[in-house]
């Protein structure tokens, strides 16, 4: 994982100043054999540590449930943002976002991408420890129970963005109304007349594409259309996944008249695989993506899409991170921004009843 380029300013640790307790930093050196130095070098992620040292001293920070006082003489002017991939338009949107946010308050940013992975390596977490931001924000990831003790004990706050997986009351998160983007995506196209839709999930494992898929789910349901398992495919959030499984659908011996994607990226996929097929869009066929990228109001037709307000949940976000290290609690642990349907030009009736 490599963070961007930025340069943060050099602390020490302060044993006995009025950042750190002098009691408990001394008697997590005695239990652990070490200087109350070494300890300040394992809290402020220094490598000059041997690691079976590093691993005594964590369990014991844990154990004792250390915890640094925040205080703004510790933090550096930074934010940290960690996305599993960085190499797609809704990334930078989340960028510009936080950026926004950072901007006025006279911040910088450090970009790190943990390669796919939904968790970051602990190279990760050592750099954070050691840059001490003023909060970090994780965009689809999130941090096993180690790491958020670790960030716990040095009062480095963290807020996760579109969470994958259910964070929990106790950790901060921003998303959108997923459900009712699916749900209002399925039922535009069940209102065109379309009894036939298609749907191209992301992956199982991330929570917005279960609720996603869900609110599909429940707009066939209202509609008294039966769940067809022949017309559900699932996928990584890729152009190259929407192309793929949007030619086995369209390929079945009676394929779907309409097509719900997952986001915006396999719609464009969609596209592809019509276009390759020779169907006109949205002629043969009607397709909603998800997301609302500035790229679909441009491709050709305009793409009805959900628009998941992904700059607002990053400001959101990155508000949230700093309220928290300014000691500020939330009203709610949990922050779902709605969405909202917008209908352009690649949806209408099925041929048939058009």
């Amino acid at each position: 994982m490599s963070p961007a380029k930025v340069q943060p300013p050099q602390e020490k640790a302060s044993v006995g100043g009025s950042s750190e307790s002098t009691a408990t930093l001394a008697e997590i050196a005695r239990a652990a054999g070490v200087s109350a130095p070494t300890v300040s070098k394992v809290l402020n992620g220094r490598a000059d540590v041997a690691p079976g040292t590093r691993t005594k001293v964590e369990e014991l920070l844990l154990r004792h449930g250390y915890r640094r006082r925040r205080g703004a003489s510790q933090q550096s002017q930074l934010i940290d943002l960690v996305f599993h991939e960085l190499d797609s338009a809704w990334a930078m949107e989340v960028v510009r976002g936080v950026e926004n946010v950072a901007r006025e308050e006279g911040l910088s940013l450090v970009l790190s991408e943990s390669a796919g992975r939904l968790t970051p390596g602990q190279t990760w977490v050592d750099g954070v420890l050691a840059r001490r931001p003023a909060g970090v924000i994780l965009v689809l990831s999130d941090l096993d129970a180690a790491q958020r003790a670790q960030l716990n004990s040095r009062a480095i706050p963290f807020v996760v963005v579109d969470p994958a997986g259910d964070p929990g009351d106790d950790i901060p998160s921003v998303g959108a109304a997923n459900w009712q983007g699916g749900l209002a995506a399925t039922r535009h196209l069940t209102g065109l007349g379309h009894r036939r839709i298609g749907v191209i999930g992301g992956p199982a494992r991330m929570m917005c594409s279960r609720a996603r898929l869900d609110g599909y789910r429940a707009a066939l349901e209202t509609s008294g259309l039966p769940m067809d398992s022949e017309l559900v495919r699932e996928g990584e959030f890729h152009h190259e996944d929407g192309y793929r499984a949007a030619l086995e659908l369209l390929r079945l011996p009676e394929p779907p008249t309409a097509v719900f994607a997952g986001n915006d990226l396999q719609a464009l996929g969609v596209y592809e695989a019509a276009r390759e097929l020779g169907l006109r869009i949205p002629e043969d066929l009607s397709v909603v993506g998800f997301d609302d990228l500035p790229v679909t109001r441009w491709v050709g037709p305009p793409l009805t899409t959900v628009r998941q307000p992904l700059i607002e949940m990053a400001e959101t976000a990155a508000r949230l991170v700093l309220d928290l290290g300014r000691g500020r609690q939330p009203a709610t642990t949990r922050v779902d921004l709605a969405t909202s349907l917008v209908v352009r030009s690649s949806t209408a009736p099925p041929a048939a009843t058009g």
